[in-house]
């Protein structure tokens, strides 16, 4: 899907800023780019984000895929809205492995309040090859930022 609306400068550098808190900034994930409708992050691989047989933990693609599909919907979503996730579901499709983990968020409907998203997880290894690992589907809500105090 196409988006033609354009994300205004400001906005996306403030949502730049806003991604990298607490825990998705714990593990190391990094804004690549934003636009309306779409965001993009990756992660550098590092031992500690492993499982017992050495592949990423699938908690770590779940964040990634969860936080990148939120700042998705946070590019369409009103000045004042927060954006929480109401559910999203992920389909492991391989095992994740390599040096870099790559997130493609985008909107797959703009709604006033509802924002449907969903995401896709690449690994890359040394080459950049990259192999799809996760697709996931979330449904996020736009919530006025007084409402949540």
């Amino acid at each position: 899907m196409q988006m033609t609306k354009q994300l205004d400068p400001q906005r996306k550098e403030y949502l730049k800023r806003d991604f990298g808190q607490g825990f998705p900034k714990d593990i190391g994930l990094i804004v690549l780019d934003a636009a309306w409708g779409k965001f993009e992050t990756v992660l550098e691989i590092q031992p500690r984000h492993s499982q017992q047989d050495g592949f990423v933990h699938a908690g770590v693609l779940a964040t990634m895929a969860d936080h990148t599909m939120g700042y998705a919907a946070y590019t369409v979503a009103p000045l004042n809205g927060r954006i929480l996730t109401i559910e999203y579901k992920i389909n492991y499709l391989r095992p994740a492995k390599g040096k870099q983990l790559y997130c493609l968020g985008q909107v797959v409907k703009p709604g006033k309040s509802v924002i449907p998203c969903r995401a896709e997880i690449f690994s890359r290894d040394q080459d950049r090859e990259s192999m799809l690992c996760a697709v996931a589907l979330g449904t996020m809500t736009s919530v006025p930022e007084e409402k949540l105090s």
